[in-house]
C-alpha cells in the first residue's frame, strides 16, 4: 500500500497506543514518502492505471517506514547521541545499511548505464 499509512509506522516503532506524537510522526512520514519518491521515480506511486511502471514494493514500504522512524528517533539526538538512561548514551550512525539496502540507495543503488 502506498504511501504507507501512519498506523504501519506506529506498528513498527512499537507505538501504537500513544497519539501524542502523531503530527510529528506525520511529518516524518510524508518527508520520508518525498524521500524515497524522488530517489526512486521508477515506481507507480499514484497507482495510475495506465502506467507501465510497477507498484511499490513490499521493500520500499518497509524502508520508508524505517527511515520515517530512524528520522523520527534523529530528531531527537542533533548531536547523534541518544540517552539510554543507566546506559549512558548510544551514538546513531547518519545512515543505516538495512535501510540503505531496502531502499536501494547509497551503496546498494542500482549502477545508471546512460
Amino acid at each position: 500500500m502506498w504511501p504507507p499509512p501512519l498506523a504501519d509506522l506506529k506498528s513498527d516503532m512499537n507505538d501504537i497506543v500513544d497519539d501524542r506524537n502523531d503530527v510529528a510522526l506525520q511529518r516524518v512520514l510524508d518527508a520520508s514518502v518525498s524521500f524515497v519518491e524522488g530517489v526512486r521515480p521508477q515506481f507507480n506511486y499514484d497507482a495510475d492505471p495506465l502506467s507501465d511502471l510497477p507498484d511499490p514494493t513490499a521493500d520500499l514500504a518497509l524502508g520508508t517506514l524505517r527511515l520515517a522512524g530512524r528520522w523520527y528517533t534523529r530528531r531527537k539526538s542533533p548531536d547523534a547521541l541518544v540517552a539510554m538512561g543507566e546506559l549512558g548514551s548510544a551514538r546513531i550512525p547518519s545512515f543505516d545499511p538495512d535501510i540503505d539496502r531496502l531502499l536501494r540507495i547509497g551503496r546498494w543503488a542500482k549502477a545508471i548505464v546512460g
